[in-house]
């Protein structure tokens, strides 16, 4: 077996899939561009696409699905944009922490970052009436302390790693932290995105193209018993032709069977359940990865 160390999913389902979302909307021009972001019409415009148009039709086209999401979202989107997260909780969606202005944490000091984490969490807390309990750095940006205050605020678990084929546990040796990591390759922002307002030019993929990369995973992490999770954003993804290419993905999923459609706190859940009750034992990560450099300087 290519992936040795599966989970029993619910139900015997062979895998798992999750489809999670970052709702940046346009938190990601303010946060890179502060008081010169107003001057930047074009960039504003493509973002707020997000909470306005592709949000809703998401949530609808999920809903009509009868499949979950997972929505992280920057506390100050969530404040700024309230029909928007109400579209995402109308099905029964999760939300969960993406920073409070979709900040690096990696360039926060360690109080700043424990801020943004508390800041965040009550602006979607006043929003949806729960604390979220999942947490996606904004950028991937982790720093050293992201797993400790994380642990230390509660957080059930994270997806930023690139880590595995199925969740795994993180240890700092005053509390663990599931791990629910994302395949390298299913990021929407490397097969659509061009653009000269972001300083991001690639070569735009048809949604047939892109669709070809996401169904690979899939269909692989199928046969081997392993987690699919999507990172996509609605102002990218949630577009007509690439949102009629979810739907296509989706059918595919149903049409072979033996998917477990769950947000991601369903799969935190799950593996508590499975470690608690003794059905399995997940990889564990002691945290930090290293405590002291391994070279003194570059080779």
């Amino acid at each position: 077996m290519m992936i040795t160390n599966p989970p029993p999913w619910p139900n015997g389902a062979r895998c798992a899939v999750a489809f999670s979302f970052d709702v940046d909307a346009d938190s990601v021009v303010h946060a890179a561009h502060g008081a010169a972001a107003p001057a930047m019409p074009h960039a504003l415009a493509h973002m707020r696409y997000d909470p306005f148009v592709a949000t809703p039709r998401l949530a609808k086209l999920f809903g009509d699905l009868q499949v979950p999401m997972t929505c992280f979202v920057p506390g100050w989107v969530a404040e700024t944009y309230p029909s928007a997260i109400e579209a995402i909780l109308k099905h029964g969606n999760e939300l969960g922490h993406h920073g409070h202005f979709h900040e690096w944490p990696s360039k926060q000091s360690v109080e700043a970052e424990r801020e943004t984490l508390a800041r965040g969490s009550e602006a979607l807390a006043k929003v949806s009436g729960k604390r979220p309990r999942g947490y996606r750095a904004p950028y991937y940006g982790l720093s050293p302390a992201t797993f400790d205050l994380l642990i230390e605020a509660g957080f059930d678990y994270d997806s930023s790693l690139f880590a595995d084929d199925v969740p795994i546990l993180l240890d700092n040796g005053k509390g663990k932290l599931v791990e629910i990591p994302v395949p390298a390759s299913v990021d929407d922002y490397n097969q659509y995105v061009s653009s000269r307002a972001f300083d991001y030019l690639m070569k735009i993929s048809s949604p047939q193209q892109a669709l070809e990369v996401y169904q690979a995973e899939f269909d692989a992490l199928r046969e081997f018993g392993g987690l699919w999770v999507s990172v996509w954003h609605p102002a990218v993804s949630g577009r007509p032709a690439q949102a009629l290419a979810i739907r296509k993905l989706i059918e595919h999923m149903q049409s072979v069977g033996g998917v477990w459609f769950a947000t991601l706190g369903d799969i935190s859940d799950h593996v508590g359940r499975l470690v608690e009750g003794g059905k399995w034992q997940p990889r564990i990560e002691t945290i930090p990865f290293y405590k002291a450099p391994v070279l003194d300087h570059p080779t």
